[in-house]
């Protein structure tokens, strides 16, 4: 499902993350590693928004060759999300529904499950750390991707929130599509026992990838 083909990336002369090869089949996984080790550089890498060497594809499709239909996609939510301050959330959600080609009932469901149906139509410069954090996974839900990235999904975000992502997962993860998270415990020990009580469902034995100071973790 993600494919790393010699993936490297440095800043300045330091090599952050080094990839040789690597190939995740469908699941949900738990990117791992200390402060500074690469996780958000390597999710923004994935997502398309910073460059670097080598190759990425998701479902066959390469970021390089064929941006246009990566980008539709692969979604992000990213840890900490700066938005521009005179657009209003409706802006955002407006431009991200004809993008990713999503219903409106789809999207309608995602802010009323988020809690942001009484602030969406204010400019973002009004908003908490919080109610951005609720906007950016609702933009990283919208449409119909096959990869989903949650960097640090758990910063600012309130109890019954959690409840909202964790069933949002277990849904898309259900229909198809992966996950790449990097997150606290809590979070992901939730997934796995509510994955356990799905009809047919299961936690596996997980699966470790290591790279540098980087860990995959197949939970599912």
């Amino acid at each position: 499902m993600i494919q790393f083909s010699n993936y490297q990336k440095y800043f300045g002369p330091q090599l952050i993350v080094d990839i040789p090869a690597l190939d995740l089949a469908q699941g949900i996984y738990w990117l791992k590693g200390e402060n500074g080790s690469g996780k958000t550089t390597l999710i923004k890498s994935i997502a398309g928004l910073i460059p670097f060497e080598g190759n990425i594809s998701v479902a066959a499709t390469d970021i390089k060759q064929n941006r246009t239909k990566y980008r539709d996609i692969v979604n992000y939510a990213e840890a900490e999300p700066l938005y521009p301050s005179f657009l209003t959330g409706s802006d955002l959600v407006r431009f991200y529904t004809k993008t990713k080609k999503a219903s409106d009932q789809q999207v309608a469901t995602l802010i009323k499950s988020f809690g942001v149906q009484d602030y969406i139509d204010n400019k973002i410069g009004t908003y908490s750390s919080g109610m951005a954090k609720k906007l950016s996974l609702v933009l990283g839900f919208i449409g119909n991707p096959t990869l989903i990235l949650l960097d640090e999904p758990l910063i600012t975000l309130d109890v019954a929130s959690v409840k909202t992502l964790q069933d949002l997962i277990v849904e898309h993860y259900s229909a198809g599509a992966s996950f790449l998270v990097t997150s606290h415990q809590d979070l992901l020990n939730g997934l796995i026992a509510k994955m356990a009580q799905e009809p047919g469902g299961n936690a596996t034995q997980p699966v470790v990838h290591q790279f540098r100071k980087l860990t995959f973790t197949r939970l599912t």
